[in-house]
């Protein structure tokens, strides 16, 4: 979960103003959280306590109304009832770290992601996404090979995981859907050789970068055994306290 949120962090100022180089300064003057972060520590503190995660959504929604939301997100927390809005966005894939983190089986993993991820994405390409992120988060705290975690997603999900980063860059953009961000973000993490050059992989495609970035870092922190120090103490530093307790606890518990 810490590795999303470094993601996300890392990679906000790169979003609108993309780089296709692994070359940068890792925490770069204007690094800030974005809804990524928030809507994963929601789905952590609602892991945690046991509560409705649409209810937990709206209330950090109230809490942090300048995170980056969506438009259609935005529609969803402010309508009564909230009902789920067929999306595919990515969405469903950067928020959902923590369910790889929380449950002893693969089968539970699965359920999980698709529940918490259809209360909102319920598209069948943005449960896949969920699912697919949630799972490969799973099998890299499980100690999964990246072979056997290639060959999962790529069996399971449908994912295209045998493109290299260097064919990919030169022509990624920007693309919001779990099928143009997912694959991505996981052939980042089976390129990298630790932690740190995960990330740096990620937004070097460009694109979502805080979002590719954020997908990236939750199965690289299950994967490499955490998430440096270095870089684990700038992110506490970025995050307010109650993003930072709840992450805190959440990792306490579970990482």
């Amino acid at each position: 979960m810490l590795g999303a949120i470094a993601g996300d962090i890392i990679g906000s100022v790169y979003e609108w103003h993309n780089i296709k180089t692994t070359d940068f300064e890792l925490f770069s003057t204007g690094c800030r959280y974005t809804d990524d972060t928030v809507l994963t520590v929601a789905l952590a503190d609602a892991i945690l306590n046991g509560t409705d995660y649409t209810k937990k959504m709206k209330e950090y929604f109230q809490r942090y109304p300048n995170a980056g939301y969506g438009g259609r997100f935005a529609d969803w927390v402010m309508s009564h009832p909230s009902f789920p809005y067929n999306s595919w966005g990515n969405g469903a894939a950067m928020r959902i770290s923590p369910v790889g983190y929380a449950y002893s089986t693969l089968e539970e993993t699965l359920s999980k992601a698709e529940f918490y991820t259809e209360v909102t994405h319920n598209h069948p390409e943005g449960i896949k996404g969920g699912c697919a992120t949630a799972a490969a988060v799973f099998l890299a705290r499980k100690r999964s090979s990246k072979a056997e975690i290639k060959a999962y997603i790529s069996s399971t999900f449908g994912y295209d995981l045998e493109r290299t980063l260097d064919e990919i860059r030169p022509t990624y953009h920007f693309d919001v859907s779990c099928q143009g961000t997912v694959p991505q973000a996981i052939i980042a993490f089976l390129e990298s050789v630790d932690f740190e050059d995960a990330i740096r992989k990620a937004i070097s495609l460009g694109g979502d970068s805080d979002t590719l970035a954020c997908i990236t870092g939750g199965v690289a922190q299950a994967f490499y055994g955490g998430v440096p120090e270095l870089i684990s103490e700038k992110v506490y530093s970025i995050l307010d306290e109650p993003l930072g307790r709840v992450t805190g606890l959440f990792m306490q518990k579970y990482s």
